[in-house]
């Protein structure tokens, strides 16, 4: 039996595979969106590894040899009468990034309407995570109201960055200078910020953590017993067998190992579901020890 090819070629409006994935914390929902995926170079995940270990990671992952497809996902939170955006994905505006920059279209598919937004969280000021809220349309649409929450250590870091302990492809360093101005400039009377912790709903905690940036934070979601961790960009793909590698991207790369290994050890000892921003898509898992590290466990989806 054949099937014909308008049954499973989707429309303008619609994707072949949709790209977001529902998860419910006790009484609160939580959606996973995918901004879509950015190609880096492969030693921006493992930066003081040696080359060898570094071909050998990615050869067993089936990824590289040069480079590989950097997952972004966002977060929607719906607690109570409030509905929470964590991260806002790259946006359409950088050059060579076409498969990024999705979520706006991927949340009107869910049927979320960006004007329905009461909050979002910053976990930091890059530009894969800031840099959809400077989209016309999504800027245009979001509500007068909406409150904007970064802690104040991020918030002051991008007044003067500092680049030297990073090493990051160029120009990149001078996008995130003026993607991060850009970003204040258009939103600084909306931001609300924090110190080390803040409630943004109930159940929905914004937690800093440094390391990646100075002002880096995850978001915990806890509800009837059970939590949902948002990492951020604490860790990436190759965390869970080298905690030790440094990733380009990073601020101060010593003290986001402490980060990494912490969040990790945590969430083994706890069960927890764990969601990262550039852990494959749906990034919906657990994790245990292994070892000396860790080993990732993928959540089965419920469908």
């Amino acid at each position: 039996m054949t099937m014909p090819m308008n049954d499973v070629v989707p429309t303008e409006s619609e994707e072949l595979v949709p790209s977001r994935y529902a998860v419910k914390v006790g009484d609160i929902d939580v959606l996973v969106v995918s901004d879509g995926v950015l190609p880096l170079p492969t030693q921006t995940m493992s930066t003081n590894a040696d080359p060898a270990a570094r071909a050998a990671w990615f050869k067993d992952m089936f990824l590289g040899p040069e480079n590989f497809d950097w997952a972004l996902n966002v977060l929607l939170v719906r607690s109570g009468e409030q509905v929470i955006l964590v991260d806002a994905g790259l946006g359409g505006q950088f050059p060579g990034f076409p498969r990024a920059g999705q979520f706006p279209k991927r949340l009107a598919a869910a049927g979320i309407a960006l004007e329905s937004i009461t909050d979002i969280v910053i976990t930091h000021m890059h530009m894969d995570h800031i840099g959809g809220l400077l989209v016309e349309d999504v800027k245009n649409r979001l509500r007068a109201d909406v409150k904007i929450h970064v802690s104040a250590a991020e918030v002051a870091f991008w007044a003067a960055p500092d680049f030297s302990q990073t090493d990051m492809p160029q120009p990149v360093p001078d996008v995130l200078r003026s993607t991060a101005q850009a970003f204040m400039q258009a939103y600084g009377e909306r931001i609300r910020t924090f110190e080390r912790r803040h409630e943004v709903a109930p159940g929905v905690v914004a937690s800093l953590t440094g390391g990646h940036t100075p002002g880096h934070c995850v978001v915990y979601v806890n509800s009837a017993g059970e939590r949902l961790t948002f990492a951020g960009d604490a860790l990436f793909p190759v965390a869970f067998d080298h905690p030790d590698w440094h990733n380009g991207f990073e601020h101060d790369p010593e003290e986001a190992v402490r980060v990494r290994v912490e969040l990790l050890n945590e969430a083994a000892a706890s069960g927890e579901l764990f969601v990262a921003t550039h852990l494959p898509f749906p990034s919906v898992g657990r994790v245990a020890l292994e070892g000396e590290g860790f080993r990732w466990v993928a959540g089965f989806w419920n469908y």
